[in-house]
């Protein structure tokens, strides 16, 4: 018998700028990723709620804390979730790191 939750794949997103000696470059606030989202049919499912965004195909989880260095997105439905990730990786200049393989997309 097949499991019924399938194991989904995970991206690592994370900025394409250079990090700083401190660490990894800020993506932004979670104000600023959520408002650059929105615009994007990416968001909340309720408002006041910031800590996960859903999307088409995708689901992304922010972390506590500001500036927001890195978040971690999930396919939910990989029908339709490459198109919709390669265009904000693209438009958000965005770079998705696989956990899986150690292998990087920079659209």
């Amino acid at each position: 018998m097949r499991e019924s939750t399938l194991s989904r794949q995970q991206l690592v997103i994370l900025s394409r700028a250079d990090g700083s000696s401190e660490g990894l470059s800020s993506l932004g606030t979670h104000a600023e990723i959520i408002a650059a989202l929105e615009q994007r049919n990416t968001g909340p499912e309720r408002d006041g709620s910031d800590e996960v965004l859903y999307g088409p195909g995708i689901r992304i989880e922010l972390p506590p804390g500001e500036p927001v260095t890195q978040m971690l997105m999930t396919i939910v439905e990989e029908e339709i979730a490459w198109q919709v990730i390669m265009r904000l990786a693209k438009e958000l200049s965005w770079r998705l790191l696989d956990p899986a393989t150690g292998r990087e997309l920079c659209p």
